[in-house]
């Protein structure tokens, strides 16, 4: 019986991801709009795009059915050991600390502020309870143990970077500052959790008095001695995003750059390299003392290149973006992909001893380690 329903539970996925690739198939009624707003260079009145070349593959090919079946995946284990860390209140001044609790969330504590990237506590990156890529490594901080969370950046819908549930469990807990791109604000909103949502070059600044300015510091004195309390820039990058059918790209896709008085972190979300344009980009916009880069769920490369990075071109990013430390992401937490689980770690390591990078400048630790950023030069 067990076995009959998982095998009813996969054949609902492949169904559900076969009318991802091929929207057109879906009836309208089912389809969800989450933005309106004039055309663009990467919105074209319905659907958002990437001014490069489109990301995704047209239709589901051999390599989606031999994943989905259970085919050509390296084995991983069922559970990783994890040992949970409480992390510190508060970190203030200029001392930068990084906690990475599990593939794209990260806590950063800096300035007194508490930051947290694409928060994931779920069992499930799924829409469903009962199938869907199950979590290998427990969160490297439980979710009771996390201090009060200032901002929260979100960058797609994809379920293993939305996480409504938890984004329920913080919003009634810290209510904090939760930062998007486009059309993910509604999705957002429709289940009860606030959120600003900005284009790509959107940029606020939040006042520590609680007000929020749009644009650039004025002030002759610099802007944390004016009141800011930090900034938030919403960046290109290049993905897609789906939440429900025929919804494909009905929402933005984005990376962030957060200016803190302590320094600048940059935030890759979830990306292919495409043409890199948005990684020089982003680079202007430095320097930064932190970034977070994912590494991981790169294999199979025909289906995956216009999707995610692979180690070497997330090595790429580290050198273009030239960080005083980056920590790798994305990996080792839920199968979404055909590699072993410690291949992304592996392979960042060894590309870091190829090019005579010092092994501690771009690291993919274990859930629940903390380490801290030095200074920028």
């Amino acid at each position: 019986m067990k076995r009959a329903l998982r095998w009813l539970g996969t054949g609902l996925l492949f169904v559900l991801v076969a009318l991802c690739f091929a929207p057109t198939l879906v009836p309208p009624f089912l389809d969800r709009i989450y933005y309106r707003g004039p055309i663009s260079d990467h919105f074209d009145g319905q659907r958002f795009f990437n001014p490069d070349a489109d990301a995704m593959i047209s239709r589901p090919s051999g390599a989606i059915t031999r994943w989905l079946a259970g085919r050509d995946r390296a084995p991983w284990p069922a559970q990783v050991p994890v040992h949970p860390v409480v992390p510190a209140r508060r970190v203030t001044g200029n001392d930068m600390r990084v906690t990475w609790i599990g593939h794209s969330t990260v806590l950063v504590q800096t300035a007194g502020l508490n930051i947290l990237t694409d928060p994931v506590w779920s069992e499930r990156a799924s829409p469903f309870s009962f199938i869907g890529p199950k979590r290998v490594r427990e969160p490297g901080v439980r979710f009771d143990d996390l201090p009060k969370i200032d901002l929260v950046v979100i960058s797609h819908d994809h379920y293993d970077h939305m996480d409504i549930a938890t984004l329920k469990r913080l919003w009634e807990r810290d209510r904090p500052r939760i930062v998007t791109s486009l059309g993910n604000d509604t999705i957002l909103r429709r289940n009860g959790i606030p959120a600003l949502a900005f284009d790509w070059g959107g940029r606020f600044i939040q006042r520590r008095d609680g007000g929020m300015v749009a644009g650039h510091p004025t002030c002759e004195g610099g802007a944390w001695q004016c009141g800011e309390a930090y900034a938030v820039t919403v960046e290109r990058v290049h993905h897609w995003s789906s939440r429900w059918l025929a919804d494909r790209s009905r929402a933005l896709w984005s990376g962030f750059t957060i200016e803190t008085p302590a320094g600048k972190i940059f935030f890759a979300g979830d990306t292919a390299w495409g043409d890199g344009a948005w990684v020089r980009q982003a680079a202007a916009h430095g320097p930064f003392r932190l970034a977070i880069i994912p590494i991981g769920a790169w294999q199979p490369e025909a289906v995956m290149h216009t999707n995610h990075v692979n180690p070497q071109e997330a090595f790429r990013i580290f050198r273009t973006l030239n960080p005083t430390r980056a920590i790798g992401v994305h990996w080792g937490t839920f199968q979404l992909s055909f590699e072993p689980i410690d291949a992304p770690r592996q392979a960042i390591a060894a590309l870091a001893r190829e090019q005579a990078i010092p092994a501690d400048r771009f690291i993919a630790p274990e859930a629940g380690q903390t380490f801290s950023v030095p200074p920028a030069p």
